[in-house]
């Protein structure tokens, strides 16, 4: 991260008082924000170049506070840089409370309307302080013009603990004539593929450009060693990345863009945006807004994914429905309890599509198909781990998605793992995995999967009847063929697990890998 030397005519530290007692409360439906009182500079500081001023809030915000605390900033005309900076204080608090988590953003004179263009920035908790200039931006800001009017410094109190979260925000404003607009550029939305053929993809990473410790040429170095063909960045509630992918995109790796919409109910990966677009976060289940940011996702050429539905940590717990969902994420990262909650609660979707007649193979809003992603932020955290592997006729942003969106995909827990699932009727009929099959509810099916890569696991069909066959052991050299018989009245649909030996008595043993389903039966 480069910042400017704030070495010239420095005019002083101004402090004020922002706490819960200055404040204008603005309620729209069912959100709640906190506005406090202004701060302003002195128009005639811009007279001197290079010159700084600074301003000093000090606050306090209590247990139930609004998701978001706007502090406005009046910035005059001729600022060439904004810099903010934030601490806040962390007191004990006993064991199973929540303790002080502060978020910090960014909207320039554009206004902080949901889904406006006003915003400029988010870096979550993960950095105590940012600049924007035109010319360049703290990663998870975006550069451009500090222009005269009205910004806002956006404060998220993630959590509160019972005395109350202190803070302290300082705002620093250089003058200046400023730099160059610096024209973003994006990655291709092609790659040399192999026409149709099965591609291997992690959607789901973070960069530095939000809480991520890593830069993009050491994720797309990773992605590479990872055996990917394609990903997708998804870094927390900004796309300020998007403009910095395009030198590690090459003919062997297809880098989408898009973002992680991080809400106070569940976070979202917009899958394949168009370049540059913002995806707003401010809002609850309860706000009834999902489904119009959804529609934004999809508007911008993305897929709706919901991201870790049962994952434990505040606020990442799912909230919001499936209906909108294009893909759910029922894998994220190295295989745990939560993603085994995800699995079934995800099979249980898949029997009330059959059971109310949307079990039509893919695509549309027959059935929500699953995916897995590493969700990787830092070291040692491994990227595609796991990865979805897409039959998709090109190696494209379009075509990687209809794939996705059709089911037509399994996911493995690395590069070393490869599937083939099939099943086949009396009649030579054939079907793969996110198909149909379309055969008499009693004529004779044949399951098959050949799996490489996987040593000493198992493999189990399921079905919407629950887990109706189980193979012996696989050798340790990792591959075989396992074969299963069934019709479509005692199956309606059928996926497979690859499960790693159990460590513990009868549970099942950690995913190797799993498959969208296959329907049977006529429609």
């Amino acid at each position: 991260m480069c910042e400017d030397d704030h070495s010239g005519d420095h005019r002083g530290d101004r402090s004020g008082d922002h706490g819960i007692g200055r404040r204008a409360l603005f309620v729209t439906g069912a959100a709640a924000a906190l506005t406090l009182g202004s701060v302003s500079f002195p128009s005639e500081a811009a007279d001197a170049a290079d010159a700084s001023e600074t301003r000093t809030v000090r606050g306090t915000l209590p247990t139930g506070s609004p998701d978001f605390v706007y502090l406005p900033v009046e910035v005059p005309d001729g600022v060439r840089e904004i810099k903010v900076a934030y601490t806040y204080e962390k007191p004990p608090v006993p064991a199973g409370t929540a303790g002080n988590a502060l978020d910090i953003g960014i909207f320039d004179q554009r206004g902080t309307e949901l889904g406006g263009k006003g915003f400029r920035g988010w870096s979550g908790g993960a950095r105590t302080e940012f600049f924007i200039r035109a010319d360049d931006a703290t990663p998870g800001y975006i550069p451009g013009p500090v222009k005269e009017g009205t910004w806002h410094i956006a404060l998220g109190p993630y959590t509160v603990a019972p005395q109350g979260l202190p803070y302290e925000v300082t705002i620093t404003l250089t003058y200046g004539e400023p730099g160059a607009v610096v024209k973003p550029v994006y990655p291709p939305s092609r790659a040399k593929g192999r026409g149709r053929a099965w591609y291997r993809g992690d959607c789901h990473l973070h960069s530095w450009y939000s809480d991520g410790r890593r830069t993009p040429a050491e994720i797309a170095a990773l992605a590479r060693a990872a055996g990917l063909d394609f990903i997708n960045t998804s870094d927390h509630n900004t796309h300020s990345s998007h403009a910095h992918w395009a030198s590690e995109a090459g003919d062997d790796l297809l880098i989408l863009l898009g973002e992680e919409v991080t809400t106070r109910n569940g976070h979202v990966v917009a899958l394949g945006t168009d370049p540059g677009t913002f995806v707003d976060w401010r809002y609850r289940a309860r706000d009834n807004r999902f489904g119009k940011y959804a529609r934004r996702i999809r508007e911008a050429g993305g897929l709706v994914v919901p991201a870790h539905p049962h994952a434990t940590c505040v606020g990442c717990n799912w909230k919001f429905g499936f209906g909108e969902a294009d893909a759910v994420e029922v894998w994220n990262g190295p295989f745990g309890p939560d993603d085994e909650v995800s699995l079934a609660d995800w099979d249980s979707m898949l029997v009330a599509s059959v059971r109310e007649g949307r079990g039509d193979g893919g695509g549309g809003r027959g059935w929500i198909p699953a995916m897995g992603n590493s969700d990787a932020h830092r070291d040692p955290d491994p990227v595609g781990t796991p990865q979805t592997v897409v039959l998709a006729d090109d190696l494209t942003r379009e075509a990687i998605q209809e794939g996705i969106r059709a089911g037509r995909s399994y996911v493995a827990e690395s590069k070393k793992v490869s599937l083939s699932f099939s099943v086949s009727g009396p009649k030579g009929e054939h079907a793969g995995i996110g198909g149909r099959l379309k055969v008499d509810r009693d004529d004779p099916v044949t399951v098959t999967l050949e799996a490489s890569g996987v040593p000493r696991c198992t493999v189990r069909f399921v079905t919407d009847q629950g887990v109706l066959f189980t193979s012996a052991v696989l050798p340790v050299s990792g591959g075989g063929v396992v074969e299963w018989r069934t019709t479509a009245q005692y199956a309606a649909y059928v996926r497979a697990e690859v499960r790693h030996e159990a460590a513990v008595g009868p549970l099942p043993g950690a995913l190797a890998a799993f498959t969208n389903p296959i329907f049977l039966g006529r429609v």
